[in-house]
């Protein structure tokens, strides 16, 4: 099943509406069985059943998180889309725990059978916090 263009921006509609809810179950529902998803460090999951494991977690833990959609283009031919993104959350990083922090990243996405079968996440080597930028702690 191939998506149209609309498909596809309505799906990414549905995507960002869980996401701005915190809503790790919609989040879910959007994504094929056999998802392979890859974070920005090159860590990498297989299966959604897995990353719905691996995000519980990130979900419990950090609530307090706002992704925005910076730019999104889709193709529709071979269903992929490059999503870029800023990420609003507390700090986790030494020396700046809990203080408002912007990253900003991309997301390729797949689509098969109607559903995200490969996410993979890049993100710049560095953040904002007060206005200022610094390294990442990789």
């Amino acid at each position: 099943m191939k998506l149209s263009r609309n498909q596809i921006k309505m799906l990414l509609k549905e995507w960002n509406m869980a996401w701005e809810k915190h809503d790790l179950e919609k989040i879910m529902e959007l994504f094929h069985d056999d998802v392979f998803f890859e974070n920005w460090s090159g860590a990498y999951i297989k299966g959604k059943n897995n990353l719905r494991k691996a995000w519980v977690p990130w979900f419990e833990n950090h609530g307090n998180f706002r992704f925005l959609e910076a730019e999104t283009f889709v193709d529709e031919q071979v269903q992929k889309v490059l999503y870029r993104w800023v990420l609003e959350w507390p700090s986790m990083e030494p020396g700046f725990e809990d203080k408002p922090e912007i990253r900003k990243g991309v997301d390729v996405i797949h689509f098969k059978d109607g559903k995200i079968i490969t996410k993979l996440t890049f993100t710049k080597t560095t953040i904002e916090i007060d206005n200022k930028r610094y390294a990442l702690q990789i």
